[in-house]
């Protein structure tokens, strides 16, 4: 029998494969978790990442694209720079240098602890434009925000909106182990990168379609998802998710999140930082 005869036959013999089966979020185990309680004010306009530091914690804000440094206490400024990112949404510090998910330039940028000054930028992995799936959950925004008047209606005929084909970039980000953990909305994904070579080394989907920051329990990594309102804890390995913190309808919307000393912050894009005990 010809050789390429063979291995037809082969294949043809395996089962077929079939797409993932989509998580079903009402099967995971929900964790009781302490009441949330909003900490203090950021010091910009939209906090929209985070990363506890034994120094402070730092907060990435989206509307001046500024970093800071700030007192868990108080949220007092100890340190405030300005960075190159546009529009940006996560934060990690790796002990010398921030990092920072510049999501509108679909960049990770590497920038002085000290200055904000940029060092190095690497492309996203996974950026692009966020998809649509069956079964996603409507987009949320904060329960904090107050009823806005409708926008007056115009007689001018609409004029058609340009296709949207650049898209966006990153969000959360951990640095570990001298590995840095990304996850990026527009591909579902959380990635764990060889940073000196900027190279995937694994990853894993997340539950949604709007992943935004990470934090470490122990071995797991707890993911936001804004539009589900609530974290879930991923074992890295596998990528399965093993427990979810569900947040009430009336708590802060989630943005940036990190974990420190038993408490999971989180920062609502309103202006506020918020922790609950774990």
């Amino acid at each position: 029998m010809p050789t390429t005869r063979r291995i037809f036959l082969s294949l043809a013999a395996l089962p077929a494969l079939s797409a993932a089966a989509p998580i079903d979020a009402g099967s995971i185990r929900t964790r009781k978790a302490g009441k949330v309680e909003t900490v203090f004010k950021s010091p910009g306009p939209k906090p929209n990442g985070l990363q506890a530091t034994p120094d402070g914690l730092w907060i990435i804000d989206q509307g001046d694209n500024h970093v800071y440094l700030v007192s868990y206490e108080d949220g007092r400024v100890i340190r405030d720079l300005p960075t190159e990112a546009d529009k940006a949404s996560g934060i990690t510090f790796d002990g010398q240098a921030l990092w920072l998910a510049s999501t509108y330039s679909r960049e990770m940028i590497q920038a002085d602890g000290k200055t904000g000054k940029t060092i190095k930028k690497y492309f996203t992995p996974g950026a692009g434009v966020i998809y649509k799936r069956t079964g996603d959950a409507a987009g949320r925004s904060s329960p904090l925000i107050k009823d806005r008047p409708a926008p007056a209606l115009s007689s001018a005929p609409a004029r058609p909106q340009p296709l949207n084909t650049t898209g966006t970039g990153a969000h959360g980000l951990e640095w570990r182990d001298g590995k840095f953990w990304v996850a990026v909305p527009p591909s579902r994904m959380v990635y764990r990168m060889d940073a000196e070579n900027w190279v995937v080394e694994h990853n894993f989907s997340t539950i949604g379609n709007r992943p935004h920051g990470i934090g470490w329990e122990g071995r797991f990594l707890w993911v936001t998802d804004s539009n589900l309102n609530a974290f879930y804890k991923h074992d890295t390995e596998t990528g399965a998710i093993v427990e979810k913190i569900q947040l009430a309808e009336t708590d802060p919307l989630p943005h940036g999140m990190t974990i420190w000393k038993g408490d999971l912050w989180y920062c609502d894009d309103v202006g506020i930082v918020c922790r609950m005990k774990l």
